[in-house]
């Protein structure tokens, strides 16, 4: 089980698909040995040095928390049902408007769309507020999604962070 680390008035909450498996069973959010989100969170700005899981408590003190769209572990995110999104709405909706984060941003696509109900959302900055949160989606840190380079999603990341910061 993955826990949330996440308190009121955040400047940005981060939201995973669901855990991995590695992350599930460490207990650390973004554990992979190939997941890039440490290193990507560092690169774009938003912490001064690249946290090691084990130290992921330390991203509540710059204003940034972390949850996951589905609770359940899996291997790879495509092994969730329509089912587990529905399931999981009303209780994420639940949080996102009791801690009132800033801003959300989803990692990938699938959870947004499947909690909007949007069936074509792009990179970025989305017009709609989710639970008065401000929307932004980022390509998923995975190791698994070969579509985007580190570079790729360094620039992806620092657009939020310098829009964050302005």
């Amino acid at each position: 089980m993955l826990t949330d680390l996440i308190s009121t008035d955040l400047k940005v909450i981060f939201c995973g698909i669901n855990p991995g498996l590695k992350s599930a069973s460490d207990g650390h959010h973004f554990s992979g040995r190939s997941n890039r989100f440490w290193k990507v969170l560092h690169q774009a700005g938003f912490t001064p040095s690249q946290i090691e899981p084990v130290n992921e408590t330390t991203i509540l003190d710059l204003g940034y928390g972390l949850t996951t769209a589905v609770a359940r572990a899996t291997a790879r995110a495509d092994e969730l049902s329509k089912d587990e999104f529905n399931n999981s709405i009303e209780i994420f909706k639940t949080k996102i408007t009791h801690f009132k984060p800033r801003y959300i941003a989803f990692l990938g696509k699938a959870a947004y769309m499947a909690f909007s109900g949007k069936k074509q959302v792009s990179w970025g900055y989305q017009p709609d507020d989710f639970c008065g949160a401000i929307v932004w989606i980022l390509p998923n840190p995975s190791g698994l999604n070969r579509g985007f380079t580190l570079n790729d999603l360094i620039s992806h990341y620092r657009e939020l962070y310098q829009t964050m910061e302005s």
